[in-house]
């Protein structure tokens, strides 16, 4: 994948974004809640599927080589690998399907969300599965605590992200040549 010089600007922007929201957190159980999520959404809808994703790289590699950029300021192997680290992995797949869809649709407001609310069901679900093979629990222990209470708050960031997104896309010139 070759990326100009100001798409790579723009990833790397925009991974620094995802990084400054995922320091917003609400401890949660096993996995915090944060608007980690709400920037991935952003990222995807807005960049699409290659800059996009390629900005979700970008913040892994940061938090994997030790940067604090994770939720919580949280870095390293430890957490990529570890028991919420299937979460983290599950962004690039929600990336994936966002930015891809997102190109697909007429980029309205009920279609975004629809789209947003998928791609953070994809992730909930790698996270979750990751989460309940990693940590040794119950396929219900893992669902209840890995994926049920974050349903209602990944629909509240697909309605904010569709809201944003389709607004910004009306007004930011920045944003048509992408």
């Amino acid at each position: 994948m070759k990326l100009t010089l100001r798409e790579q600007l723009i990833s790397g922007l925009f991974a620094a974004l995802i990084a400054v929201a995922s320091q917003i957190v609400i401890p949660l159980g096993f996995v915090p809640l944060s608007l980690q999520t709400l920037m991935i959404g952003l990222t995807a809808t807005l960049l699409g599927r290659r800059i996009g994703t390629w900005s979700i790289i970008i913040y892994l590699l940061l938090g994997l080589i030790g940067l604090p950029v994770f939720a919580g300021g949280a870095s390293g192997f430890g957490v990529l690998f570890g028991p919420t680290g299937g979460y983290l992995i599950g962004f690039v797949f929600a990336s994936l399907l966002i930015g891809t869809l997102q190109n697909r649709s007429n980029g309205t407001y009920f279609p975004t969300f629809l789209i947003n609310l998928l791609g953070f069901m994809v992730a909930l679900l790698f996270g979750t599965v990751w989460l309940t093979l990693v940590a040794n629990l119950t396929w219900t222990q893992g669902l209840a605590g890995g994926f049920v209470p974050f349903i209602l708050p990944e629909a509240i960031k697909a309605t904010i992200v569709s809201t944003l997104a389709v607004w910004m896309k009306k007004r930011l010139r920045i944003l048509e040549a992408i």
